[in-house]
């Protein structure tokens, strides 16, 4: 009888840990079915999106140096689009993995900043396409003398503008980022307020570090980082708040 006992929980064990790599193996499926098929969608349109990417900049005139240039362009335009459309999806997948093992406020807050986080990225990338990209190459091709003609190749320009655009969705995340580590009582409210002066200073240092050497390019993007540092400012405090209460309730 104490034999039965001791190995039915090791079975119970076995067919728990089998099950979960069961239940990934699917989503994983899953994911890299989607995945390929976003892929496969956005490269029978990468045509349309370089002619997009050209229109941002005009009177610029592009060329490609190696044989294969081009053709591994399309390629990385159709991965980074495929994994823009299949991102609902892919994260859809690891929710319904993860949801299992978490209590109803984990889940909260994991929904709530996943869904906050996708939103201002999105305004990130939007910002830098709209606004930033088309604003950085007029000042560049600015520099044109007679004696040196711009020949700039398509890859090197996709890598510019991939670049910037998760450096501007990237940065877009900061609020998000102050709410939660004042969420975890890492970071104070009182203690962002008191230090607002030398925020600033890392915000033109970061912005110095991921822009290229020139005033415009800083102040495009340490303007939106010290409005969003405020935002989270604003946002961190709300949850401070709110944390304090449930505290005092439950007391």
């Amino acid at each position: 009888m104490m034999k039965r006992k001791t190995s039915k929980p090791k079975e119970e064990k076995k067919l728990t840990f089998v099950g979960h790599l069961a239940e990934l193996r699917k989503r994983i499926i899953y994911s890299a079915i989607a995945l390929i098929l976003a892929v496969g969608f956005c490269y029978s349109f990468v045509e349309n999106i370089i002619k997009d990417l050209i229109d941002i900049a005009k009177n610029v005139e592009f060329i490609f140096i190696a044989p294969a240039e081009l053709l591994m362009s399309y390629i990385k335009l159709s991965v980074i689009g495929g994994l823009i459309i299949a991102a609902p999806f892919l994260i859809f997948q690891i929710w319904l993995f993860v949801i299992p093992g978490l209590n109803g406020k984990e889940k909260r807050y994991i929904f709530f900043s996943l869904l906050l986080g996708s939103i201002f990225f999105i305004a990130g990338v939007t910002f830098a396409y709209l606004v930033v990209i088309p604003t950085m190459i007029v000042f560049f091709m600015g520099f044109q003398i007679e004696a040196i003609k711009p020949m700039i190749s398509f890859e090197s320009y996709l890598s510019f503008v991939l670049s910037t655009l998760f450096t501007f969705g990237t940065i877009f995340e900061l609020p998000i980022l102050m709410v939660l580590l004042s969420r975890f009582g890492i970071l104070k409210v009182s203690f962002l307020k008191q230090n607002r002066k030398y925020i600033i200073l890392i915000v033109f240092v970061l912005a110095a570090i991921l822009t290229p050497p020139d005033v415009i390019s800083q102040i495009i993007l340490a303007g939106p980082m010290l409005l969003l540092a405020e935002i989270g400012i604003f946002l961190a405090g709300l949850v401070e708040k709110k944390k304090e209460n449930n505290t005092l309730n439950e007391e």
